[in-house]
C-alpha cells in the first residue's frame, strides 16, 4: 500500500469514529473526490484493517460504517492544519467583532495544542503558514459591529428566543424575532417583526443600538431556512417586488472569467455558439446588482428584467484595463 494510500486510510477511519452514524459510499466519493467503486475498495480495506468495523443498512437504504471504541487517538495526522484553521477562523471571528467565537476558537486551538508533542513545531509551521496568508484578507471598508449586540442576537438564535432592540433613530425599543445572520459587505438580522408583519425581513445589525435576549421562545416562519432565505437575493439586500429571472450575457473575451464566478447558488450557465455566455437565475436586489456589474464594463449585457438594464446601460464602459 502506497503511503498516500495508507494515510487515505487512516483519515477515512477517523472519520468513520468521529461521525455518530457512520460514513456511507456517497461520503466517501465526496470527501475523497473518488469513484464509487474506489470508495467500495476503501471500506473493504476499512474492514480488513480494524476489527471493530460496523457496517448497518440505515433507513434511506444506504449503507454506512462506523468504528466503535475506536481508540484513534493516537492515530492523529499533523496538526498543523487544524491549528492553522483554528486560527484562520478566530482572528476572522474577532475582526468581525464575534468576540465570544474568536474566544471559543482560540481555546479550542488551545487544547489542540496541548495534545500535540511537538508544540513547538506545529505553532512555527502553523505561524509560517499564516502569515504568508495575511494579504489574502478581503480588502475595502467594512462596517463596525458592537460585540456585545452580536452576542445577544447569538444567544436568541440558539433559543430560539425573542431579542428586544433599539433600531436606528427609534425611541421606542420593538421585539424581534431572529430568524438567521446575513454576513456581506454589511451585516444583516434577518428577523420578523411580529408587531408589523409576519414576514421575515433583513435589519442592519449597525444600526441596533440595543439589544437584550428575552426569556420568551418562539416558533420560527413554517419552511424557513436562511439558505433559502438568502438565495432570494443576489447580495443580501431583500425585494419581493424585485424578484425574478436576471439574465446575463458575457462577451465571448469574457466568458471563460465569468464561468469561473458563483453569481447566484441556483446559476445556469449557456455557453453560446459565438463564444459569449449567459448566465440566468433568480433573485432581487438589482442596486448590488449594479456595483457588480459595472466592473465588468462593456463586456457584460442585461438581457433581463428590463430596469436592472436601464440601470446599467448608461454606464458600460469600455476603458476598464482588467475585469474581475
Amino acid at each position: 500500500m502506497s503511503f498516500s494510500k495508507a494515510q487515505d486510510l487512516i483519515r477515512l477511519a477517523q472519520i468513520a469514529a468521529a461521525r455518530r452514524g457512520g460514513v456511507s459510499l456517497e461520503d466517501i466519493c465526496e470527501e475523497f473526490g473518488v469513484s464509487h467503486r474506489t470508495a467500495q475498495r476503501m471500506t473493504d480495506a476499512l474492514e480488513e484493517t480494524f476489527g471493530n468495523v460496523e457496517a448497518e443498512d440505515g433507513e434511506d437504504r444506504k449503507r454506512r460504517w462506523r468504528l466503535v471504541n475506536s481508540g484513534l487517538t493516537q492515530l492523529q495526522l499533523r496538526h498543523e492544519t487544524g491549528v492553522e484553521a483554528l486560527d484562520i477562523a478566530a482572528r476572522t471571528a474577532e475582526t468581525e467583532g464575534r468576540l465570544r467565537h474568536a474566544k471559543a476558537l482560540n481555546d479550542l486551538r488551545d487544547g489542540l495544542l496541548a495534545r500535540v508533542p511537538a508544540r513547538a513545531r506545529v505553532e512555527a509551521d502553523a505561524e509560517a503558514v499564516l502569515l504568508a496568508m495575511g494579504q489574502v484578507t478581503r480588502p475595502g471598508p467594512k462596517v463596525s459591529l458592537q460585540p456585545a449586540i452580536l452576542d445577544a442576537i447569538i444567544e436568541a438564535l440558539r433559543g430560539p428566543f425573542r431579542l428586544r432592540v433599539r433600531y436606528n433613530q427609534d425611541a421606542a425599543s420593538r421585539i424581534l424575532e431572529p430568524h438567521g445572520v446575513l454576513l456581506g459587505h454589511r451585516t444583516y438580522l434577518a428577523a420578523r417583526d411580529p408587531a408589523k408583519a409576519d414576514e421575515v425581513r433583513n435589519f442592519r445589525i449597525d444600526l441596533i443600538h440595543e439589544a437584550e435576549t428575552l426569556n420568551e421562545s418562539f416558533a420560527f416562519q413554517d419552511g424557513f431556512t436562511i439558505a433559502e432565505y438568502a438565495a432570494l437575493a443576489f447580495g443580501v439586500w431583500q425585494d419581493p417586488a424585485q424578484y425574478g429571472e436576471v439574465v446575463w450575457r458575457f462577451a465571448p473575451e469574457a466568458a471563460d472569467r465569468a464561468a469561473g464566478f458563483r453569481f447566484h447558488p441556483q446559476q445556469v450557465l449557456e455557453p453560446q455558439d459565438d463564444g459569449s455566455l449567459i448566465v440566468r437565475f433568480h433573485a432581487a436586489g438589482w442596486l448590488e446588482m449594479t456595483w457588480h456589474l459595472y466592473q465588468w464594463g462593456d463586456k457584460v449585457e442585461v438581457i433581463a428584467p428590463q430596469a436592472l438594464r436601464d440601470m446599467v446601460e448608461g454606464h458600460r464602459r469600455s476603458d476598464f484595463a482588467a475585469m474581475p
